[in-house]
């Protein structure tokens, strides 16, 4: 599998992600309107520190997520690069197609956390840490098996253990085991890394994480172009905002289209 790179000289490891001119077209996943705005616009520019990915469920937030990550040489399910393992391959083939522009300095450690893989992820680190011929993996996700751990707990552990400065990080959807108090320790932590030199790619519905000071929303609109949009105007917090203010006329509109 070719790994396509170019090189630049400013910003975080990853500048810039564009589609490769032979990639194919008319089929999933080339015909989201996300990667065909890729196609037409010359890509997407990612900034250092934080950049959160948002939009409507269908966009193709966790497949862009994926592919980027595929194309950094990370596992298809998740984990670091050394990560090798198979469970069931159900990744698209984006990620063979994008072409990444890297800065010249690049990452001390890096992860790919993909929530609705992490349980197989978790495995792979039991599995590895057995291993005789393998120093102890465990220390490195907080000494406790993400097996006995919630499924929050073990994404807690994780990105404060083993996430650490000078990193890569790409999250699909890290608030979807979590509690509200547990978005906000995650915010907590994520700033914190970005302070480190971190470069960190989230797709998220969370309005708590958008908060995070300084970061980047991208928005992918039903047309598939990605733009930039300040936290009040994001999707996440306008129809979070707008239920929270006044439920019941949301609850009257979902339950009369219910009764209907």
């Amino acid at each position: 599998m070719t790994r396509r790179r170019t090189r630049a000289t400013v910003g975080g490891f990853i500048q810039r992600v564009w589609l490769a001119p032979n990639a194919p077209s008319g089929r999933y996943p080339f015909n989201l309107p996300a990667v065909a705005w890729l196609a037409r616009s010359g890509g997407l520019t990612v900034a250092p520190g934080v950049t959160f990915l948002v939009g409507e469920n269908g966009a193709g937030k966790s497949t862009l997520i994926e592919a980027i990550a595929v194309a950094a040489g990370f596992n298809p399910e998740g984990g670091s690069q050394n990560f090798r393992f198979t469970t069931r391959a159900t990744e698209s083939s984006l990620g063979d197609h994008l072409v990444l522009t890297w800065s010249t300095h690049k990452p001390r450690t890096g992860f790919f956390l993909r929530a609705e893989s992490y349980y197989n992820v978790a495995s792979e680190i039991e599995r590895l840490d057995r291993d005789p011929g393998s120093p102890p993996l465990l220390p490195a996700y907080g000494g406790i098996s993400p097996h006995e751990r919630s499924h929050g707990e073990s994404f807690l552990d994780l990105v404060t253990h083993r996430f650490g400065p000078n990193g890569l990080y790409l999250l699909d959807e890290p608030e979807a085991a979590l509690s509200v108090r547990g978005c906000m320790a995650v915010l907590a932590r994520l700033a914190e890394l970005a302070g480190q030199g971190c470069q960190i790619v989230v797709a998220t519905h969370s309005p708590i994480l958008l908060a995070l000071p300084n970061a980047t929303i991208c928005e992918i609109a039903d047309t598939g172009e990605i733009e930039r949009v300040e936290y009040d105007q994001a999707l996440p917090v306008r129809v979070t905002r707008g239920f929270l203010d006044a439920p019941e006329r949301f609850l009257r509109h979902l339950l009369s289209e219910d009764e209907g």
